[in-house]
């Protein structure tokens, strides 16, 4: 037998006896991959989606001249046509409605159909019957996918709600071009139904040969009227992944936490095996095998550990991901690209980077047990009673006091491209840095503990003292598992605490009528405000008219909300995060714009800034910046009466009603709706209402959130269950001496559960407090960069009360099951010699 062999046998013939332990850490690096695998398959599949919908509805267009969803003087379309760089020109007119009967809405686009038959075949080649069908006002050729979601075919009628009232539409056609939903119109039909005549929303250009098109966006651009963008057609998809890109983000990390406390069970899985198997690895390395060769044995095994995992991850992965798109939607929940279809894809390239991750993982949590027994002398490690010097190298301090140094000066780090990285690297480094920790603390903990009371108490103690670093391994996965989940346990509390605190805030009225939620084509008229204003029981009324405009063309929209606000108490109606400034005579007037358009534009208090209105910058001093959670891509609030002076528009997306003293809400509710023509069609909720239904929607935002806290918990339990059990195991020679000199089998249980006790209170306590500070990094670094929100601390005390008493029960009741597996055999075959 050579010494390769040799060293073969001897090394994997023993792991034979570690198949459980081998297979969980298989099974967290798979659970961990498959998370992160899924979550970026739905994500892409997002993104994949809509960009193959604005890749269909742009067509060939070089350039899109864009303005604010209410649209813009068509007018501009000729002379963007005449223009000498222009080759074809096509005006579009767009909105999303809804149809009657239907939650999701639709979108809308009105076209010249001659027009974008050059620059958007796929929208105007539609077989049909009648060639002027495309022409008449009352017809819409609706996507394969619009028609399925709506249960309707050619010929079949539809009902459009614009403003309060409907437009029935006839179903022409079914378009070429697949995918999202969307309705097509005869341009001139669509501004008709859409009561924007006159009004169109974009231009699309296709250049002549040989113009640069960049060069002629930047000429163009000077020349448009305030608040229109010039841009070329994937800037939208850019956008778009844009805004949903931090939460995508973030559901990543989040799964790739399982895939990191996974590497932490493979590392005290290894470490365990390793230190059991000192004297058979010095044996080998005595006959000849090279220390390098050992930790080459040590990391093949990892390697092979890691790509089964990664491979059955990935499998997993793409179950699961069709899984999240069934209950969950592309969105994930979150509502960034609701009414998409869900698509799934095979992505080889994620793939591969997933499945390098878990073999990564598995090397990392290798490779220090590797290096601690090749660096061991054989010599030492044959002696009896030496495994416990293969942890006194984890027990200096400086190293793990400089890596949460390190991690608490990157919370001082701005954001890199929009994200939270240094954020993420700080999280890391502080658990990183208190695992590193966890040796010498464990010393410091198990010497304070009083070594009194019964035998199986005070050995219980000893053992601890004497053997600090073999506990060091359940530490571990208690920390990590604990803080993370603790972590996002009270960032979300706190997220949800100060959401329904909000809400208690902007919701001060007594009942709230809301058109928005029908789409683009809804608001409250004048005549309808009047009819309004008439009903018997209604005190005050107050009016908000919400536009999206173009502040800057590489950013997303934001929303200008025009709502009655005293300059003198904003406080009273806006939930205010700063102090407050009254212009002066002879100042621009006041606008309060969100914390995010604080943090994306740089705006301050008192600092004058430009809004595009009806066409024309107008100029606003900042007076103060308050708190939104709806629009995360910012939003600014006006006084109503100023923005109707310089828009002329009187119309209104929501309204909140006061009502006279003792009248019922639900009884004013049919009231309303019979005085108001169409009134069918709005939303009337009082505040209660409100504040559920936003909880509601805020739970299931973060329920695939709690799904990933879970599995990250589950492989945490798994963990602690395993290094537990794999090191009472390793101590079946001395409960058989403690079986001989007349101990009983419950004593030996009762000395492990308290062993076990002492060990998951140590971890929870260190747990609990590293959660706290992660929660703060969250809180106040990942969330606000992330997101651009802040949020009052709130710490979830009777669900961590409960959730610390369930761990100890569980350490306690492992341990017990781990010495009923340990003392399985005879007292004196238990003190046998195993090799």
């Amino acid at each position: 037998m050579t010494r390769g062999t040799l060293a073969a046998a001897l090394f994997f013939g023993p792991l034979q006896a570690a198949k459980g332990r081998l297979a969980l850490s298989l099974a967290a690096i798979a659970f961990g991959v498959a998370l992160g695998y899924a979550v970026q398959l739905v994500n892409q599949s997002a993104i994949n989606e809509f960009s193959q919908a604005v890749r269909t509805l742009s067509g060939t267009a070089d350039v899109e001249v864009r303005g604010p969803r209410a649209g813009f003087d068509e007018s501009l379309y000729p002379r963007l046509a005449r223009r000498s760089e222009v080759a074809v020109a096509s005006p579009v007119i767009e909105a999303d409605v809804r149809v009657a009967g239907q939650r999701e809405t639709l979108r809308l686009l009105g076209i010249d159909v001659f027009r974008a038959a050059q620059l958007q075949p796929d929208l105007a080649a539609t077989a049909v019957a009648d060639s002027l069908d495309r022409l008449r006002p009352d017809t819409i050729f609706l996507s394969p996918a619009a028609a399925s979601s709506l249960g309707v075919k050619v010929g079949d009628r539809i009902n459009v709600e614009v403003a309060l009232g409907e437009v029935e539409l006839r179903v022409a056609g079914l378009t070429r071009a697949g995918g999202t939903r969307f309705g097509l119109m005869d341009i001139a039909g669509a501004q008709a139904a859409l009561q924007r005549l006159g009004r169109i929303n974009r231009v699309d250009l296709r250049l002549r040969p040989g113009i640069d098109v960049a060069a002629f966006r930047a000429r163009l651009q000077g020349e448009l009227p305030a608040g229109l963008v010039a841009e070329r057609p994937e800037a939208s998809i850019q956008r778009a992944a844009a805004v949903s890109r931090s939460y995508r983000v973030n559901l990543n990390v989040l799964a790739l936490l399982a895939l990191f406390t996974g590497g932490l069970l493979v590392f005290s899985t290894q470490a365990l095996a390793v230190v059991r198997r000192r004297p058979q690895l010095a044996l080998v390395r005595a006959l000849g095998l090279r220390a390098r060769s050992l930790v080459a044995l040590i990391l093949g095994e990892a390697l092979l550990l890691g790509g089964a995992g990664a491979a059955l991850g990935l499998a997993l992965g793409y179950l699961l991901a069709q899984a999240i798109l069934g209950v969950f939607g592309v969105d994930l929940g979150a509502g960034y690209f609701r009414g998409l279809p869900p698509a799934l894809r095979f992505d080889g390239g994620s793939a591969l980077v997933f499945f390098a991750l878990g073999i990564v993982v598995a090397l990392a949590g290798s490779l220090a047990p590797a290096l601690e027994a090749a660096r061991t002398r054989p010599a030492a490690a044959l002696k009896a009673g030496d495994e416990q010097r293969a942890f006194e190298r984890l027990q200096p301090v400086w190293p793990g006091l400089a890596t949460i140094a390190a991690g608490a000066a990157l919370t001082l780090a701005p954001p890199v491209d929009a994200l939270p990285i240094f954020g993420y690297a700080s999280i890391a480094l502080l658990l990183v840095g208190t695992i590193m920790l966890m040796p010498r603390l464990a010393v410091a903990a198990f010497r304070a503990i009083p070594a009194r009371g019964t035998v199986q108490i005070e050995l219980a103690v000893r053992q601890l003292r004497g053997a600090p670093g073999q506990s060091m391994l359940s530490l571990a996965t208690i920390v990590a598992s604990v803080s993370l989940l603790v972590s996002m346990a009270i960032m979300v509390a706190s997220f949800r605490s100060s959401l329904a605190a909000w809400l208690e805030q902007v919701l001060p009225a007594d009942l709230y009528l809301r058109t928005s939620a029908a789409g683009d084509a809804a608001a409250l008229s004048p005549r309808d405000q009047d009819d309004l204003a008439r009903v018997p029981g209604i005190r005050r009324i107050e009016y908000t008219r919400a536009q999206s405009i173009i502040l800057a063309p590489e950013r997303p929209p934001i929303t200008l909300l025009a709502r009655p606000v005293d300059a003198r108490d904003p406080g009273a109606r806006l939930a205010l995060v700063s102090g407050f400034v009254v212009p002066r005579d002879g100042e621009p007037p006041p606008a309060w714009v969100s914390e995010a358009m604080a943090d994306l534009y740089g705006f301050t208090l008192g600092r004058v800034i430009e809004l595009p209105i009806a066409g024309r910058n107008q100029r606003f001093t900042v007076a103060g910046i308050w708190r939104d959670y709806v629009r995360t891509q910012g939003a600014a609030v006006i006084d109503r009466d100023r923005y109707i002076r310089l828009s002329a528009d009187r119309s209104a997306n929501d309204a909140a009603l006061w009502l006279e003293p003792g009248v019922d809400p639900g009884a004013l509710m049919p009231a309303i709706r019979a005085a108001v023509s169409g009134a069918g069609r709005l939303d009337l909720a009082a505040p209660g209402e409100i504040r559920r239904l936003s909880l509601q929607t805020f739970d299931r935002t973060f329920a695939i959130t709690y799904v990933l806290e879970l599995a990250a918990l589950v492989i945490g339990l798994t963990g602690l269950s395993s290094s537990f059990g794999a090191l009472v195991l390793a101590r079946r020679r001395e409960f058989g001496m403690l079986r001989h000199v007349g101990m009983t089998r419950r004593q030996i249980g009762a000395m492990l559960a308290a062993e076990g006790f002492a060990v998951s209170a140590l971890g929870l306590a260190v747990g609990l407090t590293l959660g706290w500070v992660l929660s703060l990094v969250l809180i106040r670094v990942v969330n606000r960069q992330s997101f651009h929100w802040s949020m009052d601390l709130a710490i979830p005390w009777a669900a961590l009360g409960v959730f610390c008493a369930v761990m100890l029960v569980a350490a306690s009741l492992t341990a017990i099951a781990a010495a009923r597996a340990a003392m399985a055999d005879a007292a004196a075959l238990a003190v046998k010699d195993d090799w």
